[in-house]
């Protein structure tokens, strides 16, 4: 990250802390990425005054997101036996402070346009039974189909949204596609049954799975040694 570009970060942090106090905990990371947490109750009076004061002007929210954090920093891939350095699905970056936890949150990825100034705002849903955050569509009339999408993959709901209905899955689908206990094959399958001349539902037939990579071991064919050999070049005959 340049040096004026993270100047500009810690002016912006500095900026918001001042306006909204302790309603939200700002932090940078050191890739210039700026995350500000809000709690659900100050979610509607903290997003007004990021989209009016004059000095955040964030007039566009480009786009809203759910997260579930089920499981998360860990795995099911125990693959420090097959190799030294192993791997994990569940990836830990510095400041990550929050104010609360819970298994699910919402996104908010906000634009300056006027100002040109990015921030990614994080809202944590209290109950993880019926997640729930307030709608923001008062405040950005853009956000109806994301949250609605929110809605739709997530099962995340949105307190006074005027129209709040699945967006990308089919009518009769049931559960919510991108949590993490959802099975990877679903739970219904579709198909065309000829006697009763129409598409049926029916529980689904595929076998649940988990994907092992593979594991990359040492190729003797792209040893450093080998492939920086020179190579004799062969004249023709005559």
């Amino acid at each position: 990250m340049s040096e004026s570009v993270g100047a500009g970060m810690q002016g912006l942090a500095a900026n918001l802390s001042k306006l909204l106090g302790d309603k939200l905990n700002v932090t940078v990371s050191s890739i210039g990425e700026l995350t500000c947490e809000v709690r659900d109750a100050h979610l509607l009076e903290v997003a007004e005054v990021l989209r009016d004061a004059a000095t955040l002007r964030f007039e566009m929210c480009v786009d809203v997101c759910g997260v579930d954090y089920l499981q998360y920093g860990m795995t099911e891939w125990k693959t420090t036996d097959a190799t030294s350095s192993g791997f994990s699905r569940g990836v830990t970056r510095e400041g990550g402070a929050t104010l609360t936890a819970g298994r699910f949150a919402v996104i908010y990825h906000l634009l300056s346009v006027s100002l040109n100034q990015r921030i990614r705002l994080r809202v944590y849903c209290v109950d993880d039974e019926q997640p729930m955050v307030d709608s923001v569509t008062g405040i950005w009339a853009g956000v109806d189909w994301f949250e609605r999408e929110t809605f739709d993959m997530f099962g995340i709901l949105f307190k006074g949204h005027a129209d709040l209905r699945r967006l990308l899955t089919d009518y009769g689908f049931i559960g919510h596609p991108f949590r993490k206990d959802f099975p990877l094959s679903g739970n219904v399958e579709v198909r065309y049954d000829p006697e009763k001349g129409r598409v049926i539902y029916q529980p689904v037939t595929i076998e649940p799975r988990i994907l092992v990579p593979k594991v990359i071991r040492h190729d003797n064919r792209y040893d450093p040694a080998l492939t920086s050999a020179p190579i004799n070049e062969v004249k023709p005959h005559g």
